[in-house]
């Protein structure tokens, strides 16, 4: 059981069980720490030369300190995200990491929309 996803009875909601306690952590932060990493893998993985490689990796270090700080400021994350997108967002090897990536960002919520 330990490590499995299970699903909770009292709130209908997947959980991961880890080693028997809460370790406390916001599993958002988790998340975008994992999908960061990913990225960055992904990105030294690939061969090609990249116009905007600088300015990804640029992000991806932004993005880093961000779940270092153990505060993302949501802005933040979604400009980092942008630029990101920006970077290597056209290359298809980067598309499902770059996925990952966004999926993260979105936990921390949207955002106050504009008003026109």
């Amino acid at each position: 059981m330990w490590g499995e996803n299970v699903r909770s009875e009292t709130v209908g909601k997947r959980r991961v069980v880890t080693a028997g306690h809460d370790t406390g952590a916001d599993p958002r932060i988790e998340a975008l720490g994992r999908a960061v990493h990913r990225m960055r893998r992904a990105l030294d993985a690939h061969p090609a030369e990249l116009r905007d490689r600088r300015e990804a990796e640029r992000e991806l270090d932004a993005l880093a300190a961000s779940v270092r700080s153990q505060a993302p400021v949501a802005e933040e994350l979604r400009h980092s995200l942008l630029l990101l997108a920006a970077a290597v967002g056209s290359v298809s090897a980067l598309a499902l990491p770059l996925a990952a990536v966004r999926e993260a960002v979105e936990l921390f919520g949207t955002g106050p929309r504009p008003t026109h």
